[in-house]
């Protein structure tokens, strides 16, 4: 697919997405990743003194953050991010108080863009609270993958989606224009009979490969046990089950307000830390 000079790489078929979510749903999903961010934002957000008038949830998959927090705001919306991205979230711009995502845009390809319009839809002083998938998650799956091709097909495809680490996603508020931007991770190791189980959740999540690179060819049958017995070699603990990582990133930004306290600037302070370090040397 041809890209304009300034347009985001597009790594992830979002229609897929939306029919690979769908399928979960039918299928009965998995919540327990989605239930932990859930009930975590709740908690985060109580911790929040402030009166939330009109928000919005962005991408978050299925109603149940809705659920949980319409009763703690005014009005509460739901933004999706849009097959073609450019087309944008429809947020009008400073009409929000709070925005809130959970485990909604790791798949998505523009995501400084995703971002920016956030800010631009939040009031003064308004807040983004947003947990998404990323660091090492699934770094198992993806090197026992990446093992089994090389050494059966004689080389390797794009099997576990890219993930932003924890700098990145600082960067990223930062670039975007919040204020007082924090981030941090929850690592969630969850343990398996098998690989088979693990892929098995992945589908019940709607979280199977939907990256626009991937290899149309049906998965040979002898790649993918020798990617089982690969996993259960490097990646089990004593008792035969499989480990599997997911690195749940935290991240939360103000929009900027004159009220919320400011760095100071340099050459501003009383005393030097030299000063101090001689103060706390003396006997």
């Amino acid at each position: 697919m041809a890209q304009t000079p300034n347009a985001a790489p597009i790594l992830f078929d979002r229609a897929l997405l939306r029919a690979r979510q769908a399928r979960a749903s039918r299928l009965g999903a998995e919540n327990f990743l989605l239930d932990r961010v859930i009930a975590d934002m709740d908690e985060r957000l109580q911790a929040v003194l402030r009166q939330f008038d009109n928000a919005a949830d962005v991408a978050t998959p299925g109603n149940r953050l809705r659920d949980v927090v319409a009763g703690r705001v005014g009005h509460l919306t739901h933004a999706d991010v849009p097959d073609v991205e450019s087309d944008g979230l429809n947020l009008a711009p400073a009409s929000l108080d709070l925005v809130i995502s959970a485990l909604g845009l790791h798949f998505v390809n523009d995501l400084p863009g995703v971002m920016a319009q956030i800010r631009r839809a939040l009031k003064p002083d308004g807040l983004l609270l947003a947990a998404m998938l990323g660091g090492d998650t699934l770094t198992e799956l993806r090197q026992s993958f990446a093992a089994a091709e090389a050494e059966r097909d004689g080389g390797i495809s794009p099997r576990v989606a890219p993930m932003a680490d924890l700098r990145d996603v600082g960067a990223l508020l930062q670039r975007a224009g919040f204020a007082l931007p924090v981030t941090d991770v929850d690592r969630v190791v969850v343990r398996y009979d098998s690989a088979f189980g693990l892929m098995q959740d992945l589908r019940r999540m709607g979280a199977t490969n939907v990256l626009v690179e991937r290899r149309r060819a049906p998965l040979r049958r002898a790649t993918l046990l020798r990617m089982a017995q690969i996993y259960s070699e490097r990646f089990a603990d004593p008792d035969g089950r499989i480990r599997a990582t997911f690195d749940i990133i935290w991240l939360s930004g103000w929009a900027p307000h004159e009220s919320q306290q400011k760095p100071l600037k340099p050459g501003s302070a009383k005393a030097s830390l030299a000063e101090a370090v001689k103060g706390l040397a003396k006997p």
